[in-house]
């Protein structure tokens, strides 16, 4: 568990959960995630997301998970799909800078404080990883730093290569950095880590001398 302590983790809410009405599966299937989520924060590890203890801590029966994942394994998938929606929704809501070139700083900033601030949720999606460019659930998140720097090719800032290429280059660039912090004996530098990113942007870009 890379040294973590363990945490005993939230207590069971069964007895004050409500029942979802009828036909609300999609509900509790994201109520079975989130609680899953929560388990891998306090815990650190895929180890501590088993059906009993998602069962307790979303409060209701291990079958109701049963009825949603047909094992752990496929519970673990849908917590990865769940993270990768959660990373594509901070850096939708951090792209939001009318200036493209802060829009695209912003967005790789969020990127770097999803992945030092949850390092149990960060070390579950690299155990699960593709290559990034082969990664579906990754395409979202890829997509919207692309469409970024695309709006800064438009506004003013040429870039050296295509904006696809230049948000591949990004992510791999920067996931590499953020994976140094989670190694056993690195110690996490959030503003070593937003410098890098911002440095490593900025690369895409020509300078005034290669016009």
């Amino acid at each position: 568990m890379n040294g973590e302590a363990i945490r005993t983790p939230s207590p069971d809410r069964s007895s004050t959960r409500t029942r979802n009405p009828r036909g609300q599966g999609e509900r509790l299937r994201g109520e079975i995630l989130a609680a899953a989520s929560r388990l891998l924060s306090e815990l650190g590890g895929e180890q501590a997301v088993t059906i009993r203890g998602v069962a307790r801590a979303a409060g209701i029966a291990p079958a109701s998970i049963y009825e949603h994942f047909a094992d752990k394994a496929a519970l673990v998938d849908g917590l990865v799909e769940y993270d990768y929606h959660r990373l594509t929704q901070a850096l939708t809501a951090a792209g939001v800078s009318g200036d493209p070139r802060q829009a695209l700083t912003d967005q790789m900033h969020a990127y770097c404080r999803f992945a030092l601030e949850n390092p149990g949720h960060y070390r579950l999606l690299l155990t699960r990883r593709k290559s990034v460019q082969g990664n579906a659930s990754l395409s979202p998140a890829l997509a919207l730093v692309a469409g970024t720097f695309e709006r800064c090719a438009k506004t003013g800032y040429p870039l050296r290569m295509s904006a696809e290429r230049a948000a591949v280059m990004v992510f791999v660039g920067v996931h590499g950095r953020v994976a140094l912090f989670h190694s056993d004996d690195a110690e996490t530098d959030t503003a070593a880590a937003l410098l890098f990113a911002d440095e490593l942007s900025g690369l895409m870009f020509l300078s005034p001398d290669d016009y």
